[in-house]
């Protein structure tokens, strides 16, 4: 057991995945479709839908049976990993991804990381070298804004770095507010926010939920000095 491990402590039983990191996992028994499922349902078939969504570690914040926001938080990310529409509507083909199993590709296949894909605005938190929790991000739009008096281009910044300052509330910025946001390279954050559509829309930050951002300063993963890579 590493020392990271032993840092996790309880909360990292909650993370280990129940089953072998890989583009497709086998089940064993298949999942039968369900209804259509869109955010507001509510009901039995929204409970199977969020259990299969936390077993393949698509993270949100329990399967109540109430398709809520978080529930749709999930199925963005795993519509993303499919390489499906990002509508957060259940249809068949979601299903049929649940089925299969699907989930990423990632890059940090060993030890612990939070890897950031901005092409497919996906967040994959590994742990001792086993997938801990996927979630949907907002990277950068790519559109210019004025900051300090200059014209820039909204990106994300690619590279393996280091988490380096967090704060543990709320901070205002120039450009706005960020909830919890782990720095790790210069005012480049993973941090919650109100609004994470399925696609860029920061100036450059990695957006998750606020309750997503909660769960990983939780987990142990963004603590200074541990590894983040962006791709």
């Amino acid at each position: 057991m590493t020392t990271k491990t032993r840092a996790l402590g309880r909360r990292s039983l909650l993370l280990t995945p129940l089953v072998g990191a890989g583009l497709m996992l086998g089940t064993g028994t298949a999942l039968a479709a369900g209804p259509t499922l869109r955010s507001g349902a509510r009901g039995g078939d929204v409970q199977r839908l969020q259990q299969r969504l936390l077993d393949l570690k698509y993270w949100h914040s329990g399967a109540d049976g109430k398709f809520g926001a978080s529930t749709v938080q999930a199925v963005y990310a795993l519509q993303k990993a499919a390489g499906l529409g990002t509508d957060g509507v259940v249809g068949p083909k979601t299903w049929a991804a649940l089925d299969r199993g699907v989930q990423p590709a990632r890059r940090i296949t060993s030890g612990t990381g939070i890897e950031v894909s901005v092409g497919r605005n996906l967040l994959i938190a590994t742990v001792d070298g086993a997938i801990a929790y996927i979630l949907n991000t907002s990277t950068a739009s790519g559109q210019r804004y004025k900051s300090r008096g200059t014209w820039k281009t909204a990106r994300t910044p690619g590279g393996d770095f280091r988490v380096y300052r967090r704060v543990r509330g709320w901070e205002t910025g120039e450009l706005g507010r960020m909830y919890r946001p782990a720095y790790f390279n210069g005012g480049y954050a993973i941090h919650g926010s109100g609004s994470i559509p399925p696609y860029g829309a920061s100036h450059g930050c990695a957006r998750v939920s606020t309750g997503a951002m909660d769960m990983i300063y939780g987990s142990g993963v963004v603590d200074n000095g541990d590894r983040v890579l962006v791709y």
